[in-house]
């Protein structure tokens, strides 16, 4: 049996890791997790492990731009 021929463009894959670290908001803000939030972290404080906990905008328009090229499918 003879393949399908594909018509079009290649399909855009996602970059797996960056679409875990980062998120996208209502108001299409780009938002990151901080790091060090998973293991060492006995000596910590509560109020340090709390803070790991919040999300970041992320500023740089460089690392946005990467972003949006390695994750294309995160804009929805």
């Amino acid at each position: 049996m003879p393949r399908k021929q594909k018509k079009g463009k290649y399909k855009l894959k996602t970059h797996k890791a960056t679409s875990k670290r980062f998120r996208l908001t209502g108001s299409g803000k780009l938002v990151r997790t901080k790091g060090g939030k998973s293991h060492l972290r006995r000596r910590t404080s509560k109020r340090t492990k709390r803070l790991f906990t919040e999300m970041i905008p992320v500023k740089g328009r460089g690392i946005i731009k990467r972003v949006k090229r390695l994750a294309p499918n995160m804009e929805e």
